[in-house]
């Protein structure tokens, strides 16, 4: 049984990197449903379940210490891929369809939680801002706002069992329908002309950057990353408190700002952001699950069908949105897609359409990482009066 704070950091970490090891190496099917970090967070939950490690004062205190110190730290690297200028250059009608795509989820969540809550536990509307965090933008924005809004390490246990569950038949679903962009776009009048001049416009947009990660690079970002963390955490608890902004909802607002801004100046073209970002958001998704427990998920079913309700009330009003504006299926469900997967899986529907249309893909992909703290909190503001 683990008891010390290096045993304990050092396991999840080392377990974390194995599955991403397997993920890459073994090709094994699994993880084409269930993608590593979601491994990571149902096995740290399991091992956490049969007591492998105790809650003691040395691992409460380096848990804090990590997840509290990491989570603005990542946000901020995950943020400096998001350059607003690039964004601007998808056009009106995908942006619109983006944020059409937005809008639906976070309408879904508003009246499934309204028809649901009943069947739920008191304080459960925390777990669905939280998943709706992840469905606007990325795992990265759940845990961003999970640190916000202080959601129990306990309940996250449903906020990735719908994220797996019904994001991966949402993703077979929207493969399965590029079959019938032409008969849809026929429906809503689109013209699909342009998408392959955005695309190879953007795809040649990064053809200068340096793609080679030198030591220089790393250790300047870590540096600037840990340093915005500090900042942001000493201004956001000097910022004024209310029932739903504490400190640490500033801490998150602060960090989001600093990478969207930082995300237009030359530290952008560092390479090597994306790869300390997701060492930070593996290293949190472990410390969250090792604090979770099988135990207390005993809601799982209805959870899930509330993952089904969300999704099919976004898919009815971004189709009537569709044929409001004249917007095309590619639009539509890489929009879709970018919301609710995020980068991982954007730009492979994007590829199915055409692989001069992945850049698409991959920036509307970036817009969520922007917009999904906000947004989750945004629900949770919601979620919380109904």
């Amino acid at each position: 049984m683990i008891q010390n704070a290096l045993p304990y950091v050092a396991f999840l970490i080392f377990f974390a990197g194995l599955l991403v090891l397997l993920e890459k190496k073994a090709k094994l099917k699994i993880f084409k449903y269930i993608p590593a970090i979601v491994m990571l967070y149902f096995f740290a939950m399991l091992l956490s379940t049969f007591g492998v490690w105790k809650k003691t004062p040395p691992i409460n205190a380096a848990y804090s210490a990590l997840k509290n110190g990491l989570l603005p730290a990542m946000i901020f690297l995950m943020l400096l891929r998001c350059d607003l200028r690039k964004i601007a250059k998808l056009g009106p009608k995908m942006i619109l369809g983006f944020f059409a795509a937005t809008v639906t989820i976070m309408i879904g969540f508003i009246i499934t939680f309204a028809i649901f809550k009943g069947f739920f536990e008191a304080g459960s509307w925390k777990a669905f801002a939280a998943l709706s965090g992840s469905w606007i933008g990325g795992t990265g924005n759940m845990v961003a706002v999970q640190g916000a809004l202080d959601v129990p390490d306990a309940k996250m246990g449903y906020t990735l069992l719908i994220d797996s569950i019904n994001y991966s038949m949402w993703v077979m679903f929207l493969l399965w329908a590029v079959s019938f962009a032409p008969s849809f776009n026929k429906w809503t009048k689109a013209n699909s002309k342009t998408l392959e001049e955005v695309g190879s416009k953007l795809s040649t947009a990064n053809d200068g950057n340096r793609t080679n990660i030198e030591f220089v690079d790393l250790i300047v970002l870590l540096g600037t990353s840990l340093l915005v963390s500090a900042l942001s955490i000493w201004i956001g608890g000097m910022m004024p408190k209310s029932v739903f902004f504490q400190s640490s909802t500033w801490t998150v607002l602060i960090a989001t700002a600093a990478g969207v801004i930082c995300a237009m100046t030359p530290l952008a073209k560092l390479p090597g952001s994306s790869s300390l970002a997701n060492l930070m958001l593996y290293t949190i998704v472990g410390l969250i699950a090792s604090r979770a427990n099988f135990a207390e998920l005993t809601q799982a079913p209805i959870y899930i069908v509330a993952g089904f309700c969300i999704l099919g009330i976004h898919a009815i009003l971004l189709t009537l949105v569709a044929k409001l504006f004249k917007l095309d299926l590619f639009t539509c469900g890489v929009a879709s897609l970018a919301n609710i997967g995020g980068v991982a899986s954007a730009p492979i529907l994007a590829a199915a359409y055409g692989e001069a249309l992945v850049p698409i893909g991959v920036l509307m992909a970036l817009m969520g990482y922007i917009v999904g703290t906000g947004g989750g909190l945004l629900v949770g503001k919601i979620l919380s009066i109904l």
